[in-house]
Parts: C-alpha cells; sequence; structure tokens
C-alpha cells in the first residue's frame, strides 16, 4: 500500500512524457540535429521547475515525506567531471535515442528492442558501481 503513491506519480510522469512525445525517438533525433526546439522546451521548463524547487526546499528547510531534512549540497561548478558525465550521458542518449526514464516508458508502449537498451543502462550502473571508489568525484 505504501507505494501506490510512487506508482501513480510514476505512471503520471510516463503519460506526460509520453503525451509531451519525450519520449519519441524522432523529437530526441531532431534535438541532437538542432532542427526543432520541441525538447529544448521541455528541457528547459523543466530545468526552471526543478530550480524553484530547489529555492523553495533551501528558502523554507523542508523536510521529506519521513519528516527528515532535505539537505541539498552545493556542487562544484565546472568540474571537468561533471562535463565528463555529461558528455557520456549525452552520447549514450544520442545513441540510443532514450534517457533512463523514458527506457521504461517505451518497454510498457511496447517497444519490446529498447530491453537492449535496459540492459545497457543496467550494466553501466553495474560496471560504476564496481568502479567508484577508484573514480575521481
Amino acid at each position: 500500500m505504501k507505494f501506490i503513491k510512487y506508482f501513480l506519480v510514476g505512471l503520471v510522469f510516463g503519460i506526460v512524457l509520453t503525451k509531451s512525445e519525450a519520449v519519441s525517438w524522432y523529437r530526441i533525433y531532431e534535438m541532437f540535429q538542432f532542427q526543432s526546439f520541441h525538447m529544448y522546451g521541455i528541457i528547459g521548463t523543466a530545468f526552471f521547475v526543478g530550480l524553484i524547487g530547489i529555492l523553495i526546499i533551501k528558502k523554507y528547510k523542508l523536510n521529506d515525506i519521513s519528516g527528515q531534512p532535505i539537505v541539498i549540497p552545493n556542487k562544484e561548478k565546472g568540474s571537468f567531471w561533471y562535463w565528463t558525465g555529461a558528455l557520456f550521458f549525452g552520447l549514450g542518449w544520442a545513441l540510443a535515442g532514450a534517457c533512463p526514464g523514458p527506457i521504461f516508458i517505451l518497454i510498457g508502449a511496447g517497444f519490446l528492442p529498447v530491453i537492449l537498451i535496459l540492459g545497457g543502462a543496467l550494466l553501466g550502473t553495474f560496471v560504476y558501481g564496481l568502479l567508484k571508489d577508484k573514480l575521481p568525484h
């Protein structure tokens, strides 16, 4: 019963991403070819909504669902490693045509070849887990 709210939020999120065409391979291809503003508009909107949310959390010192204070650590600006990680994420997104969230939406919509992309994402996560202590953070 506890996880129903998470399931419902995920379901609504999946519907919104599907209806906005954010999971469309064609829209992602258009974005990486600089042929359309569609995906940049979605990403920009998400950025500003997240920014405002973080500012509200920090200003009012809000707590999470369990009552614990939400702590958002400051990040190092312009770090080489953030840019490197972003580059790999972007390359994977461009090659696969999907980032982690839409992978599940695409599988749920019946695009079964995306299971291979999910396998690659899980493998990459597993390898990161093995190497994380040796990587600069």
